[in-house]
Order: structure tokens, then sequence, then C-alpha cells
């Protein structure tokens, strides 16, 4: 598990620092068994976050549960949910907390949206083993 800092230990007083939040992210999907998470940094190559957590969720059920887990986690944090976009039953849900993109994918949507592959030309991807 990544190290984890509240937010006066990241030296602010209301919101953990973009990377820090995506360590976070990433911690809790690990936790909750999801699959192949990878972590890209897009700060550079983009202006609207800084962060993609992209994972693979295995049911509908485990997508509503990471969903909520990430809420429950990060809300506290000073961090809530700003977006929310799909579904369990479409295969793909994205969850927008400002500094970082939550992509959760079936095996087959992240397949064939390959966001590893497109932005991995611009910006290291980093993968978490499962």
């Amino acid at each position: 598990m990544l190290p984890y800092l509240s937010p006066a230990a990241a030296g602010r007083s209301s919101r953990l620092s973009p990377e820090t939040l995506a360590q976070r992210a990433v911690d809790v999907l690990s936790e909750h068994k999801a699959l192949d998470i990878a972590l890209i940094d897009i700060s550079r190559t983009a202006t609207f976050t800084n962060y993609f957590v992209i994972a693979t969720a295995q049911s509908p059920l485990q997508f509503d549960a990471l969903v909520e887990y990430l809420e429950r986690d990060l809300g506290p944090q000073g961090i809530p949910l700003r977006h929310r976009e799909g579904s369990p039953e479409s295969g793909w849900v994205l969850l927008d907390f400002g500094d970082i993109i939550v992509h959760l994918f079936t095996a087959d949507q992240r397949a064939y949206y390959r966001l590893e592959e497109l932005w991995g030309r611009t910006s290291p991807v980093v993968r978490f083993a499962d």
C-alpha cells in the first residue's frame, strides 16, 4: 500500500495534494480488489485534471461498491465527487474528483477505450500489481 498523508501532514489545511489524492484512490481500489490498476500523470499534457486512475471492475456489484468506497474515503478529506458518468451496465464509470479522474471499466470496455495507450504516448503509466 502506498503511504497516505492526512491533509495536515501534506501541508494543506483542507485538501489533499493531487498526487496524494491519486495515491489514495489507488489504495482504495486495491484494498477492494479492483484489477489492473494504472495511474497516469497527465498534468503536463492536460488542463482539466492532473491524474487518471484506471481500474477494472469484475461485476456491476463491484462497480457500485468501488464508487461507494471512493466517495466514502475521499469525501471526508474535502474531496467531493464533482461528476459521475456511465453505469455498471454500460461497462464504464467515470468519477471526476477534480484533481483526479477515476475510470472504472469491464475488461472488454477497457480494451476498447485503451486509455493507457492513448495517454501513455505523452505521459508515463504506472501499473500496480493485483
